[in-house]
């Protein structure tokens, strides 16, 4: 015979389920792309933070900037350490990736609010990835074939 789960939770606590809680997961992430999207590309702006102690940072490293918020959502942590990963492997790029995974997250959103199960969405968006890698290889065998002619 199964023994009842049993979780242990803090106090306070969000136990929120389902639509609501994507819905709360998304808008997470898109408050964290907002702080990091004005720092992106030749005219990104530098933003002062100011943490508890009263220490100030300005910068317009969307790593730095990331590392210095103090998140405790878990959907929004979670964005922050993509971040991370991507400064660990290739050591750039960590606003764009936040920003474009954001992007992804609030497409998806209305699909969300219209009842459509999230693995739906998953399985769209990775229909998607194959059809441009499809269409980016025909590109490329393309290239080749016209640069092969211009050099022949």
């Amino acid at each position: 015979m199964m023994q009842p789960q049993i979780i242990l939770l803090k106090e306070g606590t969000d136990t929120s389920q389902g639509k609501p809680q994507l819905i709360s997961n998304i808008n997470a992430c898109q408050i964290i792309s907002e702080a990091v999207r004005t720092t992106l590309g030749p005219r990104g702006m530098d933003k002062l933070i100011v943490d508890g102690r009263g220490k100030a940072l300005i910068s317009n490293d969307g790593a730095t900037i990331l590392k210095e918020l103090d998140i405790v959502h878990p959907a929004a942590k979670t964005l922050v350490d993509i971040a991370k990963s991507q400064d660990a492997e290739v050591g750039d790029g960590t606003t764009s990736v936040v920003l474009l995974a954001a992007e992804f997250l609030k497409q998806a959103k209305p699909f969300v609010e219209d009842s459509v199960h999230p693995q739906i969405i998953v399985k769209s968006y990775r229909k998607a990835v194959n059809k441009v890698t499809h269409k980016l290889l025909f590109i490329v065998k393309s290239y080749r074939k016209a640069v092969n002619k211009v050099i022949a």
